[in-house]
């Protein structure tokens, strides 16, 4: 990882790193590398989704580190969901609310504010339910778009950058089979509708705009059957920006090499 990584430098020019990871569980992740991760990564903010911790639960290096700022919003249920920001620099303000408790108390929101530039580490709902009878998109749904009326907000303040786990692969190109999950949660035509409504509203898909006809780009895989060696996977992390904040995109990538979770980072390079 840490080789790859060291590849993975910031050009010159670049004057800021944000980096968006699923890491499916904090304290596993950190015993396979994450702490490697951060310290190679060249990030200015790295954005957690799926973080399954109380911050009291995870190390002090973490929480109270002298290299980074660290912020979460964790589930109300021990064990589950869970978001959170580390940062170079100190925040200007952090919100974690959505204003409404059956989204707050998931831990699926938070917002880091530096001056008038904003990130955002969500970590959307899966629709699928317990019996993966699709019994979660109605919410999952009303997610989207509490969101989506607090971002609206936001840009009218300055540059917005929103990432993390989406749930929702937006077009066939973003899934390796497309045609054996057209009734399956996470490719469902009124969940795509909803990331088609916000990129209709100009909320620009940075990794898509950089590489607008290349497939094979995955972010999650299944963890059995082989998935991740043989590209069977879903993109289903994305980093989104409003107007004003795509206007200092440099490049937007994914990295598919890093291990540690069954996903993988993906993120922006900023001029």
């Amino acid at each position: 990882m840490k080789r790859y990584l060291r590849q993975k430098q910031k050009a010159v020019g670049v004057d800021m790193r944000i980096i968006s990871w699923n890491v499916n569980g904090l304290r596993a992740c950190l015993k396979k590398g994450f702490r490697d991760f951060l310290g190679a990564c060249d990030a200015d903010v790295v954005a957690l989704q799926e973080v399954r911790a109380f911050p009291h639960q995870l190390p002090e290096d973490i929480t109270a580190s002298s290299q980074w700022h660290a912020a979460f919003s964790p589930a109300k249920r021990p064990g589950y969901s869970g978001v959170g920001i580390l940062s170079r620099s100190e925040p200007s303000r952090i919100e974690t609310s959505l204003g409404e408790s059956r989204f707050d108390e998931e831990g699926r929101f938070i917002a880091a504010h530096f001056g008038r530039l904003a990130v955002i580490s969500c970590y959307f709902p899966k629709g699928s339910g317990k019996d993966r009878d699709n019994s979660r998109v109605p919410y999952k749904l009303d997610f989207y778009r509490a969101v989506y009326e607090r971002i609206e907000q936001l840009k009218k303040r300055g540059p917005v950058f929103i990432v993390g786990d989406y749930n929702t692969a937006h077009a066939e190109i973003d899934l390796a089979r497309p045609k054996t999950n057209k009734k399956a949660s996470g490719f469902l035509p009124e969940e795509r509708d909803e990331l088609t409504r916000w990129q209709d509203a100009g909320w620009i898909d940075t990794f898509r705009a950089q590489h607008p006809n290349e497939g094979d780009h995955y972010t999650w895989w299944r963890q059995f059957g082989g998935a991740r060696e043989a590209n069977v996977g879903w993109r289903i992390d994305y980093v989104l920006a409003s107007s004003s904040a795509s206007r200092r995109i440099k490049d937007a990538f994914i990295w598919p090499e890093v291990q540690g979770s069954d996903h993988c980072p993906v993120g922006v390079d900023l001029i």
